[in-house]
């Protein structure tokens, strides 16, 4: 699925065939999910293949790498060179980008890497969570408490509550989670952020116990651009009744309705919803045909 016999990746400064990259059994991101990573998508444009964005990961990969104490040696310029690069070489124009800092080295203490290893893959990848809008479930798992762990680092080690959350939902027969953070606050999805819509508004979480998502950022720039009021505020469950409309965003997701929370069901159809305006929006930003929008950017995205 992910690679194919020929399929190139960037290891440690070296194009290598991926299915040849190797890691010690010992290193210390195998044994303790001490690694962080980016999430990034090219788009084919009228200008050829475009990363979208580009910068804006790569800053928050650099912010990541600085949190956890894991070195970074190479600059984000560096970085976005190596992706058009391994596009180039694996021959797509339509692809999701993975890049992974991580310490290889074998090490078993608990003390921050000195050195660190990046692994850089590319493949073609639809849309994650697909198109048909999402029954969600409010999980029993919360988001882990910022006082713990930087929340705002896209660490690898915070995706167990994600993988955790994720799967016990669809056990129940659900297509995904909705995660509460430590105060019982809507947070956000496993790997995506949420919004709901409440006449004719759209209300989000605000930073505390989420990720914000470039994804985010950019549909909160859209939505302020069209002239939507977006409230970045703290909310419980019980501010959904009443809502007419819901949406999941993320880079791998991309844009991508929600039907229902729990025995909370949105009565608008997704594709008459400021969500699917907003979708449409995206992807016409994304593919190059609709020029960005004014940024609202803050640090980190």
């Amino acid at each position: 699925m992910y690679f194919k016999e020929n399929t190139v990746a960037f290891v440690d400064g070296e194009f290598v065939q991926a299915d040849q990259a190797t890691c010690s059994v010992y290193a210390q991101s195998l044994h303790y999910g001490y690694a962080v990573f980016e999430g990034i998508r090219a788009y084919n444009s009228p200008q050829g293949s475009q990363i979208f964005k580009a910068r804006e990961h790569y800053e928050r990969l650099e912010y990541s790498c600085n949190t956890v104490g894991m070195p970074l040696p190479y600059s984000v310029e560096e970085l976005i060179q190596i992706s058009y690069q391994l596009l180039e070489k694996n021959g797509l124009t339509d692809a999701y980008i993975r890049p992974l800092v991580y310490a290889a080295t074998p090490n078993m203490s608990l003390k921050c890497a000195s050195s660190s290893n990046l692994l850089m893959a590319v493949w073609e990848w639809g849309k994650y969570l697909g198109d048909q809008s999402l029954r969600l479930t409010i999980s029993p798992y919360e988001r882990p408490n910022p006082k713990a762990v930087p929340i705002e680092a896209k660490i690898s080690g915070h995706y167990v509550n994600s993988i955790i959350a994720s799967t016990e939902a669809k056990g129940r027969g659900y297509d995904e989670a909705l995660l509460l953070d430590m105060n019982g606050y809507v947070a956000e999805g496993p790997g995506a952020n949420f919004f709901f819509e409440k006449n004719g508004e759209l209300f989000t979480a605000p930073a505390g116990s989420i990720l914000r998502g470039i994804t985010r950022n950019t549909i909160i720039d859209l939505a302020r651009e069209a002239g939507i009021t977006v409230h970045e505020k703290f909310f419980t469950p019980a501010a959904l009744q009443g809502a007419t409309g819901a949406f999941m965003t993320g880079t791998a997701a991309e844009v991508i309705g929600v039907s229902s929370v729990d025995d909370v069901v949105f009565e608008t159809p997704f594709q008459d919803t400021i969500g699917a305006q907003l979708a449409r929006r995206y992807q016409a930003l994304v593919t190059g045909a609709l020029a960005p929008a004014l940024s609202s950017k803050t640090t980190p995205a």
